[in-house]
């Protein structure tokens, strides 16, 4: 063992190279090996198990460990999260395995996280041998189930269970071109394991993944091009509603350009990645996990609303206008719909609309700049009487009190200041206002599900690929404690691979969330209000978030409860991850949510 642990820390970027291996004949799992190879896969992320240990000597021993490199995770969610995190920063597909239905299990949440962020995954999963003859006694029976993709069916874009080698290489192939196609979103191709295990002749030949290339994204028709351009360059006050967009710099230009040109408003979303630079003059309210009421207020005085794949367009429409149509000429750009099967409610409800454009949202910002250039200069360059939103900086804080999320943004803002980095995830105390976007990876928006427990899987996904990058964006995920306390076995995978990230825990010691609910709702039976702690507050004893980092490998850093203090340790934290550390920072924060989002979360009613 301890020559395997010299060896590993000799290779570049930890990885884990095989000893030297003589293939001897072919294997059912060497294609399926040769075609994630094909298709360009540089991971898998895996927890292993029996049930595709085929595929996993064919990764090994087959392809070398090697494009693609196995990334060993100690939890399923945390394996999907990781190749989510990834997917959110390249825009493309990266794989991840899980083992029989019970694996498939544990990973459902981060799936169900995937495909609402609608982000694209290859899951690769297993099943024990179909033919019941080939099964070993109790367990094989156990891990094998007629239906295994029912389990996350209603939450993928497709799903298949090959049963031939030359279907399976198929099923690869389409599951990539689907999982790529927009709106994006996980694919699932279970193997049997009996399929895996079976010798082949001879290797089977591999199409070239050139030819099943996802197609382009669809352009809208020239005349509603044409139509949606006049309608906006004769706007009195038109607004465009920034939703999932490339994190392309190329789309983020024509975006702002577009905007320019049209003098519109635009407003974007603390969900989703960055979309428009926040401190530009044209930028509406400060974005927001739910619409605020001075975004709405914004909304209610535009004649002109262009949405491009906003999510909840209906819900949106309802803060501006309640229950009234919208009074707003409302054009509404998106490719979601192909996706709404019925079974999850993640569609909202239906937007009204006068102009619905099923295209890409980034493709038609490009074709209505361009029909907008050629209808010349606006007579009115910006909105009659509308002033721009104003900067705001965080507050500072007394030397020996205590510490709240805005204090805690205004020390992270000043402590990679002069340096590019990425904000890959932030918790739901966090407000648009804290964190200027000038870049389309300043920031990496939500998991999707709404859910918690994906923040450390994805925080190491995303570093991963900005690591690849090799532009130095410094990885940052601000993280929420009960998000951290769920995942946090997937820092284990981050140290082993040697990935870079700077996490920064705003640790309030509670699900201050459900704080908040069970507030109103005392408030609204006249009960204790004082008992809303009890059964969320993590306390009694303190849980050791920074020896929690340490038993993965990584360096952690407090409890940091002071403002004094916190500068100091920050910084070193980030000297660190330029040194190619992960780093986790506990910081220990008053509990408390922006003012509007706190009023959004806990509506009168259940």
């Amino acid at each position: 063992m301890a020559g395997t642990d010299d060896r590993r820390a000799n290779e570049p970027q930890g990885i884990e190279r095989p000893l030297p291996s003589e293939d001897r004949g072919a294997w059912g799992s060497d294609a399926v090996a040769d075609a994630l190879r094909a298709l360009d896969i540089p991971y898998v992320a895996l927890n292993p198990g029996s049930s595709y240990r085929g595929l996993h000597d064919s990764l090994v021993n087959h392809l070398g460990n090697q494009r693609p490199q196995m990334l060993l995770c100690l939890h399923e969610e945390s394996a999907v999260a990781i190749a989510h995190g990834w997917a959110k920063v390249t825009e493309r597909p990266m794989a991840a395995a899980v083992h029989a239905n019970v694996g498939l299990m544990h990973a459902s949440m981060a799936v169900f996280n995937a495909y609402s962020d609608r982000v694209p995954v290859l899951l690769l999963g297993a099943t024990g041998p179909v033919d019941p003859v080939k099964r070993r006694p109790w367990i094989d029976w156990l891990h094998t189930s007629k239906d295994q993709g029912a389990l996350i069916r209603h939450y993928t874009k497709w799903d298949d269970q090959p049963a031939s080698v030359p279907a399976a290489i198929e099923s690869v192939l389409r599951a990539y071109q689907i999982a790529d196609t927009s709106p994006k979103g996980p694919t699932y191709v279970c193997l049997d394991a009996g399929l895996q295990e079976s010798a082949l002749d001879a290797p089977p030949p591999i199409p070239d993944p050139a030819r099943f290339r996802p197609p382009s994204p669809p352009w809208p028709a020239p005349d509603l091009v044409d139509a949606v351009a006049r309608a906006l360059h004769a706007a009195e006050r038109p607004l465009i509603l920034m939703g999932r967009m490339s994190r392309g710099e190329a789309q983020w230009r024509a975006r702002v350009a577009l905007a320019e040109a049209l003098g519109a408003v635009a407003q974007t979303d603390l969900k989703l990645g960055g979309t428009f630079p926040t401190e530009h003059p044209l930028h509406g309210a400060p974005a927001a996990t739910f619409f605020s009421a001075d975004a709405a207020a914004l909304l209610h005085q535009a004649d002109v609303v262009l949405a491009l794949e906003w999510i909840d367009l209906a819900g949106t429409l309802k803060t501006a206008w309640g229950d009234a149509p919208p009074a707003a000429r409302v054009i509404h750009v998106a490719l979601d719909q192909a996706l709404h099967n019925g079974w999850n409610l993640d569609y909202q409800g239906l937007p009204p609309a006068d102009t619905f454009i099923a295209a890409d949202a980034d493709a038609t910002v490009a074709a209505l700049l361009n029909a907008v250039t050629k209808l010349g200069p606006r007579a009115r360059p910006a909105w009659p009487g509308r002033a721009p939103v104003a900067a705001t900086r965080p507050p500072a804080g007394v030397a020996d009190g205590p510490i709240s999320v805005p204090m805690l943004a205004r020390a992270l803002r000043d402590c990679v200041a002069g340096s590019d980095s990425c904000l890959i995830r932030a918790p739901l105390s966090w407000a648009g206002q804290l964190w200027p976007v000038r870049h389309p990876l300043d920031t990496l928006g939500g998991d999707g599900g709404a859910g918690i427990g994906s923040g450390p899987g994805m925080a190491v996904g995303a570093a991963l690929a900005l690591r690849d990058r090799g532009d130095g964006r410094l990885p940052l995920a601000v993280l929420g404690d009960g998000d951290f306390l769920m995942g946090v076995t997937a820092l284990w995978t981050g140290v082993h691979y040697r990935v870079p990230a700077l996490i920064v825990i705003a640790n309030n010691r509670s699900f201050y969330n459900d704080e908040l609910h069970q507030e109103r709702v005392a408030r609204q039976r006249g009960r204790p209000v004082a008992n809303k702690w009890i059964g969320q507050q993590m306390s009694g004893p303190d849980i050791d978030l920074a020896g929690l980092a340490r038993a993965q490998g990584a360096l952690g850093f407090g409890p940091v409860s002071r403002w004094s203090d916190l500068a100091a340790v920050l910084d070193e934290a980030r000297r660190a991850v330029e040194g190619g550390a992960l780093a986790i920072v506990d910081v220990r924060v008053e509990p408390g949510y922006d003012p509007a989002t706190a009023a959004a979360m806990t509506p009168q009613a259940p």
